[in-house]
């Protein structure tokens, strides 16, 4: 990422940001978006249609995107049915009431697809508004991000780059760290403002790579700032920072600089799939020592 943007470049938080606090309803349980979602699981798209309101017709907006129709979201998410569709939960969950008879509702629906033997998941995050027609609640407008391999949080609250940390000192640690653990060092150059910097550190703790990381790798987060702060840092390890963030490089026990992102390849975090990351690892990880 290489300026500063909105939180899921989408304003998707902005949707209940206007509502009073206290209309917050985040913990109460809404029968019509579990009907939803069962829907969705069954790939039933009669029933999502009659979810969504009809007159007047529904609104939905997508990223970068001509304004989508009623029937083409429905066809949306009835299609992953048949993409191998086993799961599908809502995570995530924040949900107001903006007035009576509407209720704004933020989540990520985390869509479990049979692969293979396994499964993989698929991320995609919205904020419905939900409007009361009658004896009935029906879906009034849809904001939706394109579906993501990577879990793609609803907020960038984390303080990933403290304002007070000593980047120089925390590489040196790391550095000794490593060597005594016969690991290297994976230095992530970013900031707190950036939203990709958030996507990859939330798949660094995620279950598929955690281990995989931890075992092979120390972390250090470096703060860039408004790009104009520890630049000095970006040159030793040879990072051209300017051309986005989130940045990696990595370093052997000693120190020395092993890798260093040329070609963007962390900047889009949130286009990532699991194994991009995994396969990068797997690439830097220390060779095992020969018996």
């Amino acid at each position: 990422m290489r300026r500063r943007i909105p939180v899921l470049a989408f304003l998707l938080v902005l949707c209940l940001a206007a509502v009073p606090a206290s209309a917050a309803q985040a913990g109460a349980p809404f029968p019509p978006l579990e009907q939803w979602r069962s829907a969705v699981l069954a790939g039933d798209s009669s029933a999502l249609a009659s979810l969504y309101s009809a007159s007047p017709p529904a609104r939905i907006t997508l990223p970068e995107h001509p304004p989508a129709s009623v029937q083409e979201e429905v066809a949306f998410w009835s299609g992953w049915k048949a993409k191998g569709l086993a799961r599908i939960s809502i995570e995530d969950l924040q949900q107001q009431d903006a007035m009576p008879g509407v209720r704004q509702i933020v989540f990520e629906a985390v869509l479990s697809l049979k692969d293979g033997a396994g499964t993989k998941n698929v991320y995609v995050a919205a904020a419905q508004t939900w409007v009361q027609q009658g004896d009935s609640w029906r879906i009034g407008a849809v904001k939706r991000m394109a579906p993501a391999r990577l879990k793609q949080p609803l907020s960038a609250s984390k303080d990933l780059y403290p304002a007070g940390s000593d980047a120089k000192a925390e590489i040196a640690e790391a550095i000794g760290s490593a060597a005594s653990a016969r690991k290297r060092v994976l230095l992530v150059f970013g900031a707190n403002w950036c939203y990709d910097c958030h996507v990859l550190d939330e798949a660094f703790h995620s279950a598929e790579i955690a281990p995989v990381l931890s075992r092979s790798f120390e972390v250090v987060h470096v703060d860039v700032g408004e790009y104009n702060k520890n630049l000095d840092l970006a040159r030793q390890y040879d990072v051209p920072v300017e051309r986005g963030v989130p940045a990696i490089a990595v370093l052997d026990g000693n120190g020395k600089l092993l890798f260093s992102q040329k070609r963007r390849e962390f900047e889009k975090a949130r286009s990532l799939a699991p194994e991009d990351i995994l396969d990068f690892l797997e690439k830097w990880k220390p060779v095992a020592a020969k018996p």
